[in-house]
């Protein structure tokens, strides 16, 4: 607000009275001074404010009628005239003194905060950059041509701004970090002619005199290109090919904090952005990288040391508590994450922290205050560069330059401002603190650390005894043999040191577990797998809560041990904040899926179709040990998660199909799931049981492509290459194993089939185990009209008239033959599965039930998975009455007991308990109840 005469403090009043008496100079010969009441009391505000502003007044006169328009708007870009390069710098210079004064005549008005003041500060930045880079552009290509690569194409220089350039915050006197780059090498068409590099090399430099040599009118922007490959002594301007080069040789962990927030500011910004685009991975790693935190420290070290070397703790940005704080806060939990949540791949700090913050890696409160504080300072930065358009950071020795800056801010004195800030330095330093310092609180206990470090030649198995290992002498020779493996003795020393502090934190966890000498022989597998990979290192050494709860999963679960040593990548699920949360639905399963269809080479979106799988199935295997879902939720979501890679597997089957031989027109291609994943009860590691069908117009004998087929040759095509790729191995594992045997005539039968050929199978010597098998068949992907085409064949063939003599003569006998090849029950266990009263007689019971009465109850056709058949065949009094309850938690229980024997790599063969003894006998007593006595099969046959 503007500042009146007698409310100047007394030590300014003389500074005001100075700076009023020159502008009466400068003003008054155009007739504006003086000017009213109103616009003096800004002025004086000003004059507190910024002598700069003052002084470039006083040099543009007329900028002041321009700042009291209404809403203070923008000033005209300058035009530099190519017939007058003499003039560039000092138009550049004028238009940045005038432009720089009215962001700040705007901040002192409120027309601007200070998102906005920085969104302006680097507008004027990119104002001047592409007005200067356009006039040298032009003045080169008529000297030297244009640069033209070997295919003939223009070549243009491409300005990458990074710091706050690039994140769009620049501050109000900041200089300008650029690194300039090149698509293509090649050479100038012009009369004189240069190569590539020593043109835009040139073009570069010229570009960097133009703005930041200081002229009689001052600078236009500093310009530091220090940042690019190599620093100071790199090439000024690289190709994009010696950019990649560097980058995948030479690029180091701060250079991915400066690329972080990079981007294309001036030159060809369309070929820079794309070219960013190709840098990700090298900034953010596709899992969770824990090594940023390293870079973090060393950086934060090295400006400790700089500040206390140069008494620099007045300094706002770099000083305890400053600007830099924040920024490493926001970048190094980017970087961490960013690989994992696209959301979090945000070049604006302003912008970053509400991302981490909505995908809960910072509190809310914190978050909150976090901007607050860096709102907070970098008003205040912008203030203390405002004064005398100074590139600085540090709170003025002088106590009159202090008390101009709190005046300017509208705080009474110096004393209230420093009050303030030390408020917001302190939440910025508690914040930062907390993020370096979790691995100090992880050390194990002294007696274990020291039996590892004592490792091969000492250490005693009876601490591991004392410790609560129930096997101390394997135990003992276990670690002896990890001790001395190549792999560890081949660590660097950072990652030995890592390891010396994760592997006692891990055997304390493991003797806390309820099966330590499991738990311990399964973190040695995976640490053995993870050894040279140390940002997984990384990741145990700085969160002791993923630690413990690898180490709870170890030895609860043979299967997930097993895959965590084979796909590291899952221990990044450990951390995910939705892995204690909801399952996704089965659209969002298969949104995740559908991720892939977005990459463009083959093999990389199949190996992240793999990896989409491998966490989700991860997270729905957790979910399941911990107890927060029942096993008969796991595995319908399985099947769902199934359903969803068979749909992505299609459609990228079908593309490269249609690219390889075109498109059969008018024909139809479909998928069915028998077994499991039609009945919606997928286990860990099952097998997919599918058949394939297809349609075509009689007319159509080939595909539109260059290299047509016949429609029976592209159909079995089609579906060979979706057995490929769900069975292709890559650097996440396989998709699925395939069963493709439930086919029309099983192994002798064509692996695709016609509609009408599979409809007159099932109509004419489909037998009735495979009428059986049809009751939980269901459409998982392709056409779908040939999907309901197939729901028609299916529901005529259930629902035809049977003899119910034969039907359960059948069904009996059938079952017996099972149980006589499969069921592995004995004295002591009992078979999950095939053993009496187990999975498959409640199945072949439903199974039954729905051949027996579909014709009159249609309604008993539509339900696949078991718990909606015991209540469709419930409903029509099917089964006998009162089982319903007792069924559905029948079924419950051995899927609980089954799927917690393949979490645990056990055959599903269990131990009877009165629980599981209840379960098996309400089923038997359900089969017996509707004439089905499987578990007396001989005498019933």
């Amino acid at each position: 607000m503007p500042i009146p005469a007698d409310a100047v403090p007394a030590a300014l009043v003389p500074l005001v009275d100075r700076a009023l008496a020159r502008l009466a100079v400068s003003l008054a010969d155009g007739g504006h001074w003086p000017p009213p009441a109103e616009t003096l009391d800004r002025l004086r505000r000003l004059a507190i404010t910024s002598d700069f502003a003052i002084d470039t007044l006083c040099r543009q006169p007329a900028l002041l009628s321009q700042l009291l328009q209404p809403g203070c708007p923008p000033l005209p870009l300058p035009v530099l005239d190519p017939q007058q390069p003499a003039d560039w710098p000092q138009r550049l210079r004028r238009y940045r003194g005038a432009a720089s004064t009215r962001l700040i005549w705007r901040d002192l008005e409120g027309l601007d905060d200070v998102p906005a003041t920085l969104a302006g500060a680097t507008a004027l930045a990119e104002h001047c950059l592409g007005l200067a880079l356009a006039a040298l552009e032009q003045e080169f290509a008529g000297r030297h041509g244009v640069v033209r690569a070997s295919d003939g194409s223009a070549q243009q220089l491409v300005v990458f701004g990074l710091g706050k350039l690039g994140g769009g915050e620049l501050n109000f006197s900041s200089d300008v970090d650029l690194v300039y780059a090149y698509p293509q090498g090649g050479e100038s068409d012009g009369t004189r002619p240069l190569a590539a590099e020593e043109y835009f090399a040139r073009l570069g430099q010229r570009l960097a005199r133009l703005l930041d040599e200081t002229t009689v009118d001052g600078f236009s922007h500093r310009v530091d290109l220090r940042l690019r490959p190599f620093g100071s002594a790199g090439r000024v301007a690289l190709s994009f090919a010696g950019m990649d080069q560097y980058f995948q040789r030479e690029g180091r962990d701060w250079e991915r904090y400066a690329w972080l927030k990079a981007r294309a500011v001036a030159g060809d910004i369309a070929a820079g952005e794309a070219w960013l685009q190709t840098l990700r991975p090298f900034v953010y790693r596709r899992y969770l990288d824990f090594t940023a935190l390293d870079g973090l420290r060393d950086m934060k070290a090295a400006i400790t040391a700089e500040v206390s070397r140069r008494e620099m703790f007045d300094d706002i940005k770099r000083g305890p508590g400053g600007i830099r704080e924040i920024e490493f806060l926001a970048q190094a939990l980017q970087l961490i994450r960013g690989g994992r949540e696209a959301s979090l791949r945000e070049r604006r700090l302003l912008h970053a922290l509400p991302a981490l913050v909505a995908c809960g890696q910072m509190a809310a409160q914190d978050g909150q205050d976090l901007l607050q504080a860096y709102a907070f300072l970098r008003r205040l930065e912008n203030r203390l560069q405002m004064l005398r358009d100074a590139q600085t950071h540090a709170l003025p020795a002088d106590p009159i330059d202090r008390l101009r800056i709190a005046v300017g801010l509208g705080y009474p004195d110096a004393d209230a401002l420093l009050a303030a800030l030390d408020v917001q330095r302190q939440r910025v330093s508690t914040e930062f603190g907390a993020l370096l310092a979790p691995r100090k609180g992880q050390a194990a206990p002294d007696a274990l650390s020291s039996y590892w470090r004592g490792l091969p030649e000492g250490g005693s198995a009876q601490i591991l005894a004392d410790a609560g290992f129930h096997d101390p002498a394997s135990a003992d020779q276990s670690l002896r043999e990890f001790a001395q493996s190549s792999g560890v003795k081949s660590l660097s020393d950072s990652a030995r040191a890592r390891l010396d502090r994760v592997l006692p934190a891990l055997l304390h966890a493991a003797t806390g577990s309820p099966r330590p000498d499991a738990a311990l022989k399964r973190v040695l597998g995976l640490l053995q797998a993870i050894l040279r990979r140390t940002s997984y290192l990384a990741l145990l050494d700085e969160q002791p809560s993923a630690l413990a709860r690898l180490v709870d999963v170890l030895a609860r679960s043979a299967l997930l041990a097993e895959r965590l040593a084979a796909y590291p990548l899952l221990l990044d699920e450990l951390l995910d904040v939705r892995v204690s949360g909801p399952i996704p639905d089965a659209a969002a399963l298969q949104a995740e899926c559908d991720t892939a269809l977005a990459v463009d080479d083959p093999e990389a979106a199949l190996r992240l179709l793999n990896e989409v799988r491998l966490a989700l199935s991860f997270r729905m295997a957790l979910a399941t040990l911990d107890g927060r879902q029942r096993a008969v939720d796991s595995t319908r979501q399985l099947a769902e998660l199934a359903q969803a890679v068979v749909v992505t597997v299609l459609a990228m089957a079908e593309a490269d199909m249609g690219h390889a031989h075109g498109r059969i027109p008018g024909g139809r291609f479909a998928i069915i799931g028998y077994g499991s994943l039609g009945g919606l009860e997928l286990g860990f590691g099952s097998d997919l049981d599918l058949v394939f069908l297809h349609d075509h117009p009689a007319d159509q004998d080939s595909s539109d492509g260059k290299r047509p087929l016949d429609p029976g040759r592209w159909y079995a095509r089609l579906a060979q290459k979706v057995m490929a790729l769900l069975g292709a191995v890559t650097a996440a594992g396989r998709l699925y194993d395939i069963d493709v045997r439930l086919r029309p005539d099983g192994g002798k039968g064509a692996l695709v089939s016609s509609l009408a050929s599979y409809t007159e199978y099932q109509r004419e010597r489909a037998w009735t185990w495979e009428h059986q098998a049809l009751v939980r068949a269901r459409g998982i992907a392709g056409d779908a009209s040939l999907l309901a085409d197939f729901e028609q064949v299916r529901a005529q063939t259930l629902a035809r008239p049977r003899d119910p003599a034969v039907l359960y003569a059948d069904v009996l006998k059938m079952r017996a033959r099972m149980r006589a090849e499969l069921d592995r029950s004995d004295a002591a266990r009992l078979d999950l599965k095939q053993g009496a009263g187990g999975i498959v007689d409640l199945e072949f019971l439903l199974q039954t039930g729905v051949l027996d009465s579909a014709g009159g109850h249609p309604q008993v056709l539509q339900p696949r998975d078991t718990p909606q058949l015991i209540d469709a065949l419930a409903d029509i009094a099917w089964l006998p009455g009162g089982t319903r309850a007792g069924l559905h938690e029948a079924h419950a229980a051995l899927l609980d007991v089954g799927l917690a024997c393949t979490l645990d790599r056990r055959p599903r063969l269990a131990a009877p308990t009165p629980a599981l003894e209840e379960a098996c006998a309400v089923i038997s007593a359900a089969c017996e109840a509707a004439g089905l006595p499987f578990q007396a099969p001989a005498e019933t046959t």
